[in-house]
């Protein structure tokens, strides 16, 4: 099953939307989710908490990027699909 990882960027006010990547972002946060959705909602409550939240909105601001995960290839599984000679 693919999931997906929400990566969320603290971005300084200064930098524009556009300019905002993991290079430029002053803190980058991953959170494994389970959808798409999921990189839009619930990542929220690990920031509201996070000592650096009052600055959001003021100093800062979030961009959230979604990529999908690919799940791992099983060792073997190569072999395994093979026919039996």
């Amino acid at each position: 099953m693919t999931s997906f990882a929400a990566i969320v960027l603290v971005c300084l006010s200064g930098v524009e939307a556009s300019a905002c990547t993991r290079e430029t972002a002053v803190e980058v946060r991953v959170v494994e989710v389970a959808n798409e959705l999921g990189c839009t909602s619930g990542w929220q409550e690990i920031f509201a908490r996070a000592p650096q939240a009052g600055h959001v909105g003021k100093s800062t601001y979030l961009k959230t990027l979604c990529e999908r995960i690919r799940p791992q290839a099983i060792p073997g599984a190569e072999d395994a699909a093979r026919p039996a000679r």
